[in-house]
């Protein structure tokens, strides 16, 4: 089905680390779309990603990665204002994000910045993530979803931190819906759902999401696994057991591994089809979670079939 285009941020992400007892910050490229892109560039899809990049060395160091990495950036537009930082605590392995940068260098995506062509011969356009909360960006993720052909893949990514309180979830959510409505496949975490729907569990909320018109859900629980629906039916597949150090960007690693198998395969013709496209990309979680998170934890797939066998 070609190639994937990916719309959404990229950002530093400061991780917070101990060494040897003390509180350090390590610098990693991050962004949940560009990990998405960076997941299905390395699994052997061909992705261009949208987006914008600060003027700093920061952002030239984005770039850049992305280049080594094979993801295409003819979409990517530099931005004269710093790269926005997300402060990233633990708990465990869950990461917790704190933003700062404003304003903030990956929402300023314009529409008139986007290649319809480009987007027309696509066989999978993305968006998500939190620069749906910002404008021009929102306009322009609105411009790409609009484009007949691609198949349409969604992932809202709520970040409760930057929800302040009821009015703004309710907005996210309806945002949220809109694209619901209209997707091929939407994935998102449980803790999205449990924001999103009021602590629903992982088949209530695909229930609803299935409702509005989505034509496929996988719902992401953690170290539990996946729940994958469809309009006649679903299932709970278990992930993989691995010993996790950092599970950033493991939800990213699903979907980028997701968008790989759509490209190659198509859409599933039914939930046995979503069922092995889902045990793949929780095979992909799992080595990701082994490894210090980020763009740079995303697995090839010969370090897939290396860990995992007959799995992948």
């Amino acid at each position: 089905m070609g190639y994937a285009v990916v719309l959404g941020e990229s950002l530093v992400d400061l991780l917070e680390t101990d060494r040897d007892g003390e509180l350090i910050y390590r610098q990693a490229i991050g962004g949940a779309p560009l990990n998405v892109a960076v997941g299905a560039t390395r699994l052997g899809g061909e992705v261009q990603f949208a987006g914008t990049l600060g003027s700093d060395i920061l952002g030239d160091r984005i770039a850049q990665f992305l280049r080594t990495t094979g993801v295409g950036t003819r979409l990517l537009k530099r931005v004269p204002v710093p790269t926005t930082l997300a402060v990233t605590t633990f708990e465990g392995a869950e990461p917790t994000f704190t933003f700062y940068g404003e304003p903030p260098s990956y929402a300023l995506l314009e529409a008139a910045d986007l290649d319809t062509g480009l987007l027309t011969g696509a066989g999978v356009v993305y968006t998500g993530s939190i620069c749906l909360l910002r404008e021009p960006f929102r306009q322009a993720a609105r411009a790409a979803w609009r484009v007949d052909g691609p198949l349409r893949v969604f992932d809202p990514n709520v970040r409760p931190t930057l929800l302040p309180d009821r009015a703004a979830v309710d907005t996210q959510r309806a945002l949220a819906e809109e694209f619901f409505a209209t997707a091929d496949l939407v994935k998102l975490s449980l803790a999205d759902a449990e924001v999103l729907y009021d602590g629903a569990s992982a088949p209530a909320a695909a229930s609803l999401i299935l409702d509005l018109g989505a034509k496929a859900v996988v719902v992401t629980c953690g170290a539990k696994g996946a729940y994958a629906a469809v309009p006649g039916g679903g299932t709970m597949l278990p992930a993989p057991k691995v010993d996790a150090v950092d599970a950033t960007g493991a939800g990213d690693s699903v979907m980028g591994a997701l968008i790989r198998r759509l490209l190659a395969d198509g859409v599933p013709a039914d939930l046995a089809g979503w069922e092995r496209n889902v045990r793949f990309a929780l095979a992909v979680a799992g080595l990701v979670c082994e490894r210090p998170g980020g763009a740079v934890a995303m697995p090839t797939q010969e370090e897939l079939t290396t860990r995992w066998g007959a799995l992948v």
